[in-house]
Formats: C-alpha cells, sequence, structure tokens
C-alpha cells in the first residue's frame, strides 16, 4: 500500500510526470506493479466515472484515467502507473461509443464510431463490433476500442446501426448485420 491515500489528482499528477504533455496511449500492458489497493471509482454503465459517489466533471481528467485503465486477468479493472495498481468497478464496459459515421455504401462501406472519451473507432478487424444477447428484447453491442478494452454502443447509435443493416450470405445466413471495412458484423437474426 503506498504512503499517500489514493485521489484522482494524486494519480493524475503521477502520471503526468511519468509521461509529460503525450498524447499517445501509455503501454500499460507492459505494467505489472504490486496492487496497491482499491479506489473507491467507478465507471457507470453510461460512461460517467465517479469518485466517492461524485461524478468527475473534468473530461480532461477522465481521458487520462482512461489512458492508464487495464482489464487484467482476473477479470477486474485496475487503474495503473509503472509503480501502483487500483482495482476500479465498472458496471458494464468502461467507455460508451457513440456519433456513427459512414464512408461509403452497403458492402463496401467502412463505419467509424467515437467514445465518449474522444477515441475515434473505425469497425474492422482491430475494432471488432458485436452483439450480447442478439435477437433478446435488450441486447447489448459492442466494439473494442483497444487491447482488452471495450465500449457499449449507445442505444440510438445501435438503432442507426439497425438501419444499415442487411441479410447475411453463406456462413452468416439467417443474421443481419452491417458491413465495415470488407467484413460482416452480426448484429440480429434475420427474420
Amino acid at each position: 500500500m503506498t504512503e499517500q491515500a489514493a485521489t484522482p489528482d494524486r494519480l493524475a499528477e503521477q502520471v503526468e510526470q511519468e509521461l509529460g504533455k503525450s498524447r499517445a496511449i501509455p503501454p500499460v500492458e507492459k505494467w505489472n506493479p504490486d496492487f496497491s489497493g482499491e479506489m473507491d471509482m467507478r465507471i457507470a454503465r453510461n460512461g460517467d466515472w465517479f469518485y466517492q459517489g461524485t461524478k468527475l466533471s473534468r473530461q480532461s481528467l477522465v481521458k487520462l484515467f482512461s489512458s492508464i485503465l487495464k482489464l487484467d486477468d482476473d477479470g477486474a479493472y485496475y487503474l495503473v502507473t509503472p509503480v501502483e495498481k487500483f482495482r476500479i468497478t465498472v458496471d458494464d464496459a468502461p467507455f460508451v461509443a457513440h456519433s456513427l459515421e459512414r464512408e461509403g455504401e452497403g458492402p463496401g462501406q467502412t463505419l467509424w464510431l467515437t467514445t465518449n472519451t474522444g477515441d475515434r473507432l473505425r469497425v474492422d478487424d482491430e475494432h471488432p463490433l458485436w452483439v450480447d444477447g442478439a435477437g433478446k428484447d435488450e441486447p447489448s453491442p459492442y466494439i473494442r476500442v483497444r487491447r482488452n478494452l471495450d465500449a457499449l454502443i449507445e442505444r440510438q447509435t445501435f438503432y442507426e446501426l439497425a438501419s444499415l443493416a442487411l441479410e447475411g450470405e453463406g456462413e452468416h445466413a439467417g443474421q443481419l448485420g452491417v458491413f465495415s471495412a470488407g467484413n460482416f458484423y452480426p448484429i440480429g437474426n434475420a427474420g
């Protein structure tokens, strides 16, 4: 356990000292410090971040923390620096995707989604799209953001995706899905 209590401001200061003003995503997958403890930090299903029950209002702080977020092999989420590792709570996925953009049409189109932290993601092999609970009343659509971190696609954006859906062929027969970057991404059952 560290001597100072973990607070968002102290953790942000440590990260900024370590990384300077770099805009690059830190290599948290290479950082494996000892467990430092629990932090009363929660990411709500809608993408809002809370510290000790109070919403973090500074978007720059949320963006910084999202850059040091790690999903470990134990299935827990951590804020990680080279020397500290604090477990936090994530209600669903740590990011929320919105703002669908489309280039082209049909099978040749490319789709883009933007997250609540400003990441602009091309739906492709590196950022696949999928739906948990497809065909159920409340499906949960996701896109991979980076490493093993995902974004829940907000409902209105999912409806926009559904409006672009086509029926699959071959191995995807009987499924509705969207094309992006040459791939077919199933989002539900046809018919």
